[in-house]
């Protein structure tokens, strides 16, 4: 992952940019903590007729999604694992020391690679926001998913996400409006022959400042079925969960288990994988 550049006004004085955090602006922009650990609690529970109870967040980063899990329920706990100090720490000042006494007791911290399965007999394990991409060989991302595979007990439950559509494989900028800020989501380089793929958050403000690069991610761009084929092979029952739509065609939130998906410019989806 990246460090952002703060590009200033020619005027004297801070800029929004210079004053900005760029997790909060991430987290703010692409996450979305509760309605993700909605769909996680609550899809576990159809499929394994439980509550779950310990849960695993794989490339956790600012540990966003485990703080919510280990507020849901006082018996609730969460392992985040990651291989960046400076975003755990972060994290750790932003999220974890806003919970209670309680809750800070039931979170665990790891500055670890995910393929040491630091924390196993987990009910849920999740790998959000496309993070695994950074595996970019069948080979090594089928060794992660077994090593997931191994760190489930019986019911347990794998959860990823995934993005597609005919414009993820085109050279381009989106540009999102937020309060305060706009999102850019620049896909700046794609190689057809190996899938490997560059991708950069940019963020801009009112004043003209921007934070060019603020996230970087060198990623394969994998499609659902090769993910599908590789969960199957390291053991898993892999669905593909689809987002459904409003009256005027829009995503609505809530996403299905399907075997149909649109041949959409773009879409985000959910992988259930259970053991």
């Amino acid at each position: 992952m990246g460090r952002g550049n703060k590009n200033k006004r020619k005027n004297s004085g801070p800029s929004l940019a210079d004053k900005a955090d760029r997790h909060v602006l991430y987290e703010a922009a692409v996450q979305c903590a509760e309605s993700e650990i909605d769909f996680v609690d609550q899809t576990f529970q159809k499929l394994s007729n439980r509550q779950a109870v310990k849960l695993r967040e794989d490339f956790c980063g600012t540990t966003n999604s485990s703080c919510e899990w280990v507020r849901r329920r006082d018996s609730n706990q969460a392992y985040c694992v990651d291989l960046d100090p400076d975003v755990l720490a972060w994290g750790k000042e932003n999220h974890i020391k806003k919970l209670s006494d309680d809750e800070q007791k039931r979170i665990n911290i790891f500055t670890a690679d995910v393929m040491d399965a630091v924390a196993t007999s987990m009910d849920i394990v999740l790998a959000m926001n496309f993070s695994y991409w950074i595996f970019k060989d069948r080979q090594t991302m089928v060794r992660y998913f077994r090593s997931v595979y191994e760190s489930l007990v019986d019911d347990g439950v794998f959860f990823l996400d995934s993005f597609g559509g005919y414009e993820s494989f085109k050279e381009m900028e989106e540009s999102t409006k937020h309060d305060g800020f706009t999102y850019i989501w620049d896909q700046s380089f794609y190689n057809p022959i190996t899938g490997d793929g560059r991708f950069y958050i940019h963020f801009k403000f009112k004043d003209g400042s921007s934070i060019k690069k603020a996230f970087t991610y060198e990623w394969r761009v994998w499609t659902l079925p090769e993910i599908t084929e590789m969960l199957t092979e390291a053991g898993f029952k892999a669905e593909v969960y689809w987002e459904g739509e409003d009256e005027d065609g829009e995503g609505n939130g809530e996403f299905e288990a399907t075997t149909d998906g649109e041949a959409d410019a773009g879409w985000i989806a959910y992988i259930v994988a259970q053991k």
